[in-house]
């Protein structure tokens, strides 16, 4: 079988509870990992926000190509 370098496009939709909306879009960018919410108890307390709910909105195949590696 051959090898493919496929280059991908992700959005997500984030519901986030926090303080405000620039701490909402700081929280989100750092803590989110794909669909997962990387944020432990000690990172939810120390910055006072709680991610609800993730969804990926977009996944799109942007670029592929043979990977001779």
């Amino acid at each position: 079988m051959k090898k493919y370098l496929v280059s991908l496009v992700r959005d997500y939709g984030v519901v986030i509870k926090a303080e405000n909306e620039e701490e909402a879009m700081r929280c989100a960018e750092f803590f989110i990992g794909g669909e997962k919410d990387l944020s432990n108890e000690k990172d939810r307390k120390e910055h006072q926000f709680q991610i609800e709910e993730i969804e990926m909105t977009t996944n799109d195949a942007i670029d592929i190509e043979e990977n001779e590696k």
